[in-house]
């Protein structure tokens, strides 16, 4: 057991929390905003506010015994606003034995589908990539206990095309040749707990699941679990996208992920999409019928 502070209460913390916390840890974490801080106490997690423009209120009562982190804050234009912030605060905490840094395969940049793995240099293409990569490195050279989990998009209960095509917000946009890689986030938290039980500081672990897979096969598939007829393809050039979500399409790679499953001993519980969103038609199903979830489908880290 140990005491886990989580900068950033988002998706992937949320789940990660409700594990310890049943196996008797102490969990703390931030919101930006301070009206979530009822939300998280009632989760049992102690809450704090914590935004670049505004600092732990009392970062030697909040972190006071931590042996843990795990931060999902993605960084901004100055640069990350944990480590800028209290990254002296977490060098001078004596228990702390293990910081979780959530970036992305996003660093990887353009590899015309071809297969990267953690040895390949980062060459990122987009501006927020190569905001991830910098904060990245900055972490790696704290002097912390860092590990760096670059992830492909998370998906899970709330979050996934199912629930997608249940809300009529589905969509198949065609670009062939275009792949991208996933993440259950049951395996995700699988990877960190596994990370916490043998800890190697400095390294980097890729977090995909086996099968890179074109977008609309994706949709195709869960709309057959569903029973119901697939969005129309559209293909990308005619598709109307925002800037951000168009500049997504720009890069194609391949992620490999046999580092966690040699090192860390993690078998994939959802190798493919297919076992994921099989396990997941009944939990979506269920919260359709109940009206729907408060889940915002998204690719973001958190």
């Amino acid at each position: 057991m140990g005491v886990l502070f989580c900068f950033g209460c988002g998706y992937v913390a949320s789940h990660l929390a409700r594990r310890l916390r049943a196996r008797g840890w102490n969990v703390r974490g931030t919101v930006r905003d301070p009206a979530r801080l009822a939300a998280l106490r009632e989760a049992g997690i102690e809450g704090w506010v914590f935004r670049r423009d505004r600092p732990l209120a009392d970062p030697a009562r909040a972190l006071a015994g931590v042996t843990h982190v795990l931060h999902s804050i993605p960084p901004d234009e100055a640069g990350d606003p944990v480590l800028d912030v209290h990254g002296d605060h977490l060098r001078r905490l004596a228990t702390l034995r293990w910081v979780g840094w959530l970036g992305t395969t996003a660093v990887y940049g353009d590899r015309g589908g071809a297969w990267v793995d953690e040895e390949d240099e980062p060459r990122p293409t987009l501006a927020r990539a190569r905001r991830r990569l910098a904060a990245e490195r900055a972490w790696l050279a704290s002097g912390l206990p860092v590990h760096v989990f670059r992830l492909a998009g998370i998906y899970g209960p709330g979050r996934n095309p199912l629930r997608n095509l249940l809300d009529g917000r589905a969509h198949r946009i065609v670009k062939p040749g275009q792949v991208f890689g996933r993440i259950h986030v049951e395996d995700l938290v699988r990877v960190l707990e596994a990370s916490m039980a043998r800890p190697h500081p400095g390294r980097v672990y890729n977090v995909a699941d086996d099968e890179p897979a074109p977008p609309q096969d994706v949709v195709a598939f869960a709309a057959a679990l569903l029973g119901v007829e697939p969005p129309p393809e559209i293909p990308f050039e005619e598709a109307e996208l925002s800037p951000a979500a168009r500049a997504f399409y720009a890069d194609c790679r391949r992620v490999r992920n046999d580092r966690i499953k040699r090192e860390l001993g993690v078998v994939l519980r959802y190798p493919t999409y297919r076992e994921g969103l099989r396990a997941l038609l009944a939990v979506e199903r269920a919260a359709g019928a109940g009206g729907g979830s408060t889940e915002s489908p998204s690719r973001a880290n958190t």
